[in-house]
């Protein structure tokens, strides 16, 4: 299939974001202070994270994107702001002194990751109550709100922000986190992956029973659809009276970091079009397949997606 002209969607994107660092170099001994590798740092490099990596995925695709969130006074916070900035999205990032921006450093060694470590703190009610209100400011300059939820605190009025998002007739589409999905109530889809949706509805023994948790969770959450990622075994997408189930693009998997994050953008780009919910789920589930072929938080050009579909 010919992918469409995203160059006119309008998305907005909120939620919580980071700064993925990543620290690569070799390997060649065991500290003599403990049983760990010695890495000898090479190169560094830096890339946006959790809701900017959502952002940085649409606007690769040709999106007009705007980002909401909020980060911390400090030299992380600058870095991520710059980095969205030089990837053409429409950044509000508003600054909390109170807390760190979150990071989350990962030390590379033969193209295997050794470590991770994090750096992170919840924000101040009084600036998640200026989000609020710019949230609201922003909403009529949008098709479509993703919402990617990390669980860092920055999505603490989500259930107020989607109702304000549906009632001004908005698709909303959510990444879930937690074992509680009460507060994503009257979206129009959320995308858990395996272990996610595990959390929520318990160990499934078969397809069919996959199908009547997931039935039941769409139900009682009044969602238009629900999309799980399972891997290795593709996605599937439950909506009312049908399930539409999606191969894995089978392809070397380099890193699945970060391959939530283009899911839902593509999702969110498609839907935005209005292209149908078989066609935005096969094209999301092709840029999946070529996002894990890479290293760390990665996008999917516009072009690789073409190619890829032709």
């Amino acid at each position: 299939m010919a992918l469409a002209d995203l160059s006119t969607v309008r998305l907005l994107i909120v939620g919580d974001v980071m700064l993925d660092r990543y620290w690569f170099g070799e390997v060649s001994r065991i500290s003599p202070e403990a049983p760990v590798p010695v890495v000898k740092v090479e190169r560094c490099e830096e890339r946006p994270g959790g809701a900017a990596n959502v952002a940085r995925n649409a606007a690769a695709l040709g999106a007009r994107v705007a980002l909401l969130s909020l980060v911390g006074k400090d030299e992380a916070g600058e870095s991520l702001a710059r980095l969205v900035t030089e990837a053409g999205i429409d950044a509000s990032l508003h600054v909390d002194e109170g807390v760190s921006t979150t990071v989350k450093l990962r030390v590379i060694g033969r193209q295997q990751q050794l470590l991770r470590i994090d750096f992170e703190n919840r924000p101040s009610h009084e600036v998640l109550r200026a989000k609020l209100k710019e949230f609201q400011q922003r909403l009529p300059d949008c098709d479509a709100v993703v919402f990617s939820d990390y669980g860092k605190g920055g999505l603490t009025h989500i259930s107020e922000m989607i109702q304000l998002a549906r009632a001004a007739g908005k698709v909303v589409l959510v990444d879930p986190k937690g074992d509680d999905y009460s507060a994503y109530c009257g979206a129009t889809i959320i995308t858990p992956n395996r272990s996610e949706m595990r959390e929520v509805v318990g160990r499934w023994k078969d397809e069919a029973d996959l199908e009547r948790r997931a039935t039941e969770l769409r139900d009682r959450l009044n969602l238009g659809a629900l999309l799980v990622t399972r891997s290795e075994e593709g996605m599937s997408l439950f909506l009312p009276g049908r399930t539409i189930h999606e191969k894995a693009v089978a392809r070397e998997v380099f890193d699945v970091s970060g391959a939530g994050d283009t899911v839902i953008a593509t999702l969110a780009a498609m839907a935005a079009h209005g292209a149908d919910w078989a066609d935005a789920i096969h094209v999301a589930n092709v840029a999946a397949g070529i996002v894990v072929g890479k290293l760390g938080t990665a996008v999917v050009t516009r072009d690789e997606l073409a190619a890829a579909l032709n």
